[in-house]
């Protein structure tokens, strides 16, 4: 994800009227069905994950309270004093870095007694709370006095009314965690949470924490269990993480290190994203990684929905639209034990050392890592270098481990030049090619892959939208024509299976009130969730991914934009079917006929799932979820040719069994 060039988006000026319907001639494709052209990747369509829009805290991880160990920047942000309860006593920021550098600040809360003292968690824009719903509280605690303070945690809804509450009473004057629980009375969107301190005492508080029960298969530090459940549906095949920039930092400093993600979740360092003020329309002050969602959790998300992981890690270098600072070639070595201790971690022995704290965390089989990031949307002669050395010593211990290495931000130009030449010379695995742009562009580039070189490295689109306005406007909207154009782009990725093994849309998810960047899969507020036009063009694809890509062709040639029309067809080996894919990109409907050669016994009805709508700029949204998007009915097989009439700017999928 980066801010690159503005590409001016163009109005879709998609077909011309044509004739009166009765007057059309059907346009005749072949699908050669036994003539099998490659194998479908099981990784090819997948999903980026960065914690950029508050994906991550505020999205995905399900915890409530933002700043829960006071190590943000300014370290009561998100945190106030009510005024009636200020005279009842004071808090101190305690500073503790040389005796625990990962979780260096505490709050040391004083009671005078005559009153009971007060701090207000705000969340995450807010807290959404649902009624009937059990909600966890947590605290790391140490009493200071021989009279102890309690602790009363309540639930405020937007009025300050009580909705929940619960009193934790710590004990001695040694940290421990305590507990309590209790239930909603009442749905409300943007919560609060109050924990109110009884005295007189002096009590030191850290990590306070608040989830709701349930989380994504009821794990204690979960996920938000309705965008796991978007992302589950979608059936990926690959889980590409944690970015992006976020990999990169503006500076090296602000790198993402998976070391300090993974172990205790008290114990993981706070960082400030890199996203918080990108963008100054967008600025996000408030937007740190508490890395509660670190690279365990990832490794566990992958495996929960069946997806391969594919961790990007840092090559020495921050990211070249910020700061641009490189790791002397000399100091590589810390960067690349990272990526060595990774596979470890992912794959070792539970006798190895970073196996056992796998196994440690709760899992102790291994997460079969296959491949792994080296850099991400790096650039030019010193990408190459650090590359050359990662490389190198990676395949020197972990040889079929398959590493996916950058062609820079754009698909085109002297940088993607250059390291496109530069790295298929050094035979590379696979090569990470990144497009935003407008839906035209997708369009004219749906052949893009049919001449690139069958012997070469392989193919990730790593990272693509349309973009209806320039990139990086705040005005880019997943608009009914950007889905639409990215649907029609993708029957050339399906169509060069042999080349294009992975793809993912990108970025994947989006708070309506806290996002930096547009357009994105998924949106969500607190309490919601929607998959946008987008996300159902990426399911279909996904959910009817088949085994074998075979030739759909009109005139001998590929079906790429000729009438407006775009196709391809894979073969289900599993279900014994014929799966062909139909884009229509014209403002007209379109008759064809698909005559099935090399099979026998085809089936005389077979499914057909249409997305499409009438209106290029409708959208989905929190009120209207589904109002673009698929609906399934029968169709009608006549001997071997299956007709049907497109519809105006809509995608098909047809299934049919063959033999």
């Amino acid at each position: 994800m980066k801010t690159p060039r503005l590409i001016a988006a163009c109005s879709l000026l998609l077909g011309v009227y044509a004739a009166p319907l009765a007057a059309q001639q059907p346009l005749n494709f072949t699908v050669k069905s036994s003539e099998i052209k490659t194998a479908v990747s099981p990784n090819m369509w997948g999903i980026f994950f960065e914690d950029i829009n508050l994906s991550a805290d505020g999205g995905i991880y399900a915890e409530l309270v933002k700043n829960r160990s006071f190590e943000f920047s300014t370290p009561l942000m998100g945190w106030s004093i009510p005024k009636e309860a200020a005279a009842g006593g004071q808090v101190l920021i305690v500073n503790r870095r040389e005796a625990d550098a990962a979780n260096p600040r505490f709050a040391k809360v004083t009671v005078t007694g005559t009153r009971n003292f007060a701090l207000v968690n705000e969340g995450f824009r807010g807290m959404g709370i649902k009624a009937g719903e059990q909600y966890n509280f947590t605290v790391y605690a140490r009493q200071q006095r021989a009279t102890p303070v309690q602790l009363t945690v309540t639930l405020l809804d937007e009025s300050g009314k009580a909705i929940g509450s619960t009193t934790v009473s710590p004990t001695g004057n040694s940290w421990q965690q305590y507990k309590g629980s209790f239930t909603a009375a009442a749905t409300v969107p943007r919560a609060k949470l109050q924990v109110e301190f009884s005295g007189p005492g002096v009590v030191d508080v850290d990590m306070i924490s608040l989830f709701p029960q349930h989380t994504w298969k009821e794990r204690p530090n979960g996920l938000r269990a309705d965008l796991v459940q978007l992302l589950a549906d979608l059936h990926p095949g690959f889980l590409r993480f944690p970015g992006g920039c976020i990999v990169e930092g503006k500076e090296l400093t602000n790198r993402y290190q998976w070391k300090k993600t993974v172990g205790d979740v008290n114990e993981r360092t706070v960082i400030i994203n890199r996203w918080n003020n990108e963008f100054a329309h967008r600025a996000a002050p408030d937007y740190f990684q508490s890395f509660g969602l670190g690279f365990f959790e990832y490794f566990q998300l992958s495996e929960d929905i069946g997806a391969s992981p594919l961790p990007i890690l840092n090559c020495g270098m921050a990211c070249q639209f910020n700061s641009g600072e490189v790791v002397a070639v000399n100091e590589l070595d810390p960067y690349i034990q990272d990526a060595l201790d990774l596979i470890e971690f992912a794959n070792g022995d539970v006798t190895t050392k970073w196996g056992a704290l796998r196994s440690k965390m709760g899992h102790p089989a291994p997460f079969h890592l296959k491949m792994m990031g080296v850099g991400n949307e790096q650039w030019g002669p010193q990408y190459v270098e650090r590359y050359t050395i990662f490389a190198k010593a990676i395949k020197d211990k972990y040889p079929d481990i398959k590493l996916v290495n950058s062609l820079g931000p754009s698909p085109d130009g002297d940088k993607f030049t250059f390291l496109n030449d530069t790295l298929r010379k050094l035979n590379a695995d696979i090569l990470d090619e990144h497009y935003y742009s407008a839906p035209e562009w997708f369009l004219s580039n749906a052949a893009r892959y049919d001449s690139y070189d069958r012997k070469g490295p392989k193919i990730f689109a790593g990272e693509y939208a349309a973009h209806n306005k320039a990139v990086a406007n705040g005005g880019n909207k997943n608009t009914w024509q950007c889905a639409l154009a990215e649907a029609a782009f993708m029957t050339g990725l399906e169509r060069n299976a042999d080349v294009v093994v992975m793809a993912s849309y990108a970025p994947l998810l989006a708070h309506v009130d806290g996002w930096q960047w547009a357009p994105d899969l998924i949106w969500f507020d607190n309490l919601r969730s929607y998959g946008t036009p987008n996300y159902y063009v990426q399911k279909l694809y996904a959910n009817n991914k088949g085994n074998s890509v075979v030739p759909i062709v009109k005139d001998n040639q590929p079906i790429s934009g000729q009438d407006s029309v775009y196709a391809s067809a894979v073969v289900d080996n599993a279900t014994g079917e014929l799966v062909v894919k139909l884009v229509n990109a014209a403002s007209t409907p379109k008759p064809v006929a698909v005559s099935i050669q090399g099979a026998k016994n085809i089936a005389t009805t077979g499914r057909l799932i249409t997305l499409q709508s009438n209106d290029l700029q409708e959208l989905n949204s929190l009120d209207q979820p589904t109002r673009i998007s698929p609906e399934e009915k029968s169709i009608a097989i006549k001997g071997k040719t299956i007709r049907t009439e497109i519809a105006p700017w809509s995608f098909y999928v047809i299934r049919t069994k063959i033999k």
